[in-house]
Parts: structure tokens; C-alpha cells; sequence
């Protein structure tokens, strides 16, 4: 006989295709936390509770909520979480979006053992009583070099949670000591159970000149692994090296097009 669900039971779609979000319907009383700043809509009826903590049970003493909160800071995130509730009669929906490009991933903890470990900005939103945690990398290397630093999210309950990872997100199954090499940051979530540590490139031109950096992240099954295509860092890079020049010049400016666009948009000064 299957005990009963601690956490709120909601329902849920996932809207978009390359920029999702997800609409979380919530029955009268259900609730649903979220991280600050991700609220799109929400209906009439819905209460918003910012409490202080990981999100998990809430009748905590004083010493459990600032210690909860303490975690949520070493991980880089708010001290505190926003809690929508159904105050009506009816159903009524919230949606969260998702900080940059990329897909949502509706993760249902009851059938992942009641953990998922993710990396510290992963976290979008998810039922009340999901407790929002940190796991430490015990390994010096993993936690110098494995991209996340020492640090990362620990998802607990037996609720849905949703992450939002960039790009295109690749589900692997490891089998029983089957190992993945996987760009750090790239690596979005692992289930309990894997292996996570770090190895050096293997070649010093592989190393100096393959563009991947010097570390790879390994994982060793069993368990499954969720990836994305485009790490925010590597997003970020991109839009940093396009950006404007200092003294206003931008890259191509010298060329023919470069000016002309210049003429044309009424930049150049006579």
C-alpha cells in the first residue's frame, strides 16, 4: 500500500517551445513556491506568501528556518521563497517563466527516490513541501574544477519540481558503473546514486587548444542525468564578446557594410 504524498499534489503544463514557461493549476488550498522573480501570471484567488527558508515544512523552529536559510545562501540564491496559494473556490492557475532561453523540466520527485541533485540555478519552481537544500561535493577537485563549485542544489520531497536548463535538454540512463563525459557546465541534474567527480583532458593540445577547458565532468551510473545544450556562462560569453568595444566601436565597423550601415542608420558625424 503506498503512503501518502507529503507535498501538495498540483497539475501543470508546459508552454512554448524554445522561451517555456510553466502554468501550474492549483485546487483550492493547493500551493506552489517559487524563486523571486520568476512569476509570469497569475489568476484572482492567488495569495503570494514570501516565507523565509528552503520551502519545506514550515512549522520548523526559529533555529531550523535560519539554518535553512543559510543553505539558500551558500548556494548563491534569496533568503527567501514566494508561496502561491489557492485561496478561491475553483481552480486557479500561476505560471513561472524561465530567466534566458531554454526548456523547462517538470521533474516528479515521488518517482526519483524523493531526491534530485542540480546545479545551484537550475531550481525554477515546485509543489509546497519540496525542500530546496545543498549538497556538498566532499572531493577538492570536483568542488575546484567541477564547475559548480563545492555547492549544489538538493531537491527532496515527493512533489513536482521544475528545472529550467538552456538550450536543448538530453535525458541520459546510466547503467551500473557506465560512465558519461560531459562539459561542466553542461551538466544539469543527476539522480541519487551517480557518481559525480571531475578528470583532467586527456592531451596537452587537446587541453591548451580544444576549446573545452582543462575539465571534464564524469559521471558513473546508475542513475539518470539530464544535460543542456547551452550553459548560461557560454551564452553569456558570446553576448559579452559581441558586445560594444570601448570608444563605441563595434566588430565589422571598418568594413564597407559596416560603414554603410553607419551612413545609413545616421551615425556618422560630418
Amino acid at each position: 500500500m503506498n503512503s501518502p504524498k507529503l507535498n501538495h499534489e498540483i497539475d501543470f503544463r508546459i508552454l512554448g517551445d524554445e522561451m517555456q514557461c510553466v502554468e501550474v493549476e492549483l485546487d483550492p488550498q493547493e500551493a506552489a513556491i517559487a524563486e523571486a522573480g520568476s512569476l509570469m501570471y497569475m489568476d484572482d484567488a492567488i495569495e503570494m506568501q514570501t516565507i523565509f527558508g528552503d520551502g519545506g515544512a514550515q512549522n520548523q523552529g526559529i533555529l531550523g528556518k535560519f539554518l535553512s536559510a543559510g543553505k539558500r545562501v551558500l548556494t548563491g540564491e534569496s533568503l527567501f521563497l514566494t508561496v502561491y496559494t489557492n485561496q478561491g473556490y475553483g481552480k486557479r492557475h500561476v505560471t513561472f517563466a524561465a530567466p534566458f532561453p531554454g526548456k523547462v523540466i517538470p521533474m516528479d520527485l515521488h518517482l526519483l527516490d524523493g531526491q534530485l541533485i542540480c546545479q545551484k540555478d537550475a531550481f525554477l519552481c515546485a509543489a509546497k513541501g519540496v525542500s530546496i537544500g545543498i549538497e556538498f561535493q566532499r572531493r577538492i577537485g570536483v568542488g575546484l574544477f567541477g564547475g559548480e563549485g563545492f555547492i549544489m542544489q538538493k531537491l527532496e520531497g515527493d512533489g513536482m519540481a521544475f528545472l529550467h536548463a538552456g538550450g536543448t535538454v538530453v535525458e541520459r540512463e546510466l547503467l551500473p558503473g557506465q560512465v558519461l563525459r560531459v562539459d561542466t557546465g553542461c551538466l544539469v541534474a543527476f539522480t541519487r546514486g551517480v557518481n559525480y567527480n571531475i578528470e583532467m583532458v586527456r592531451g596537452v593540445r587537446n587541453a591548451l587548444f580544444g576549446g573545452e577547458g582543462l575539465f571534464l565532468a564524469t559521471l558513473q551510473g546508475p542513475g539518470r542525468v539530464w544535460l543542456q545544450s547551452l550553459p548560461f556562462s557560454r551564452l553569456a560569453d558570446r553576448i559579452v564578446a559581441s558586445a560594444p568595444k570601448m570608444g563605441g566601436k563595434r566588430r565589422g565597423e571598418g568594413s564597407i557594410l559596416g560603414g554603410m550601415g553607419d551612413w545609413i542608420g545616421g551615425n556618422n558625424r560630418f
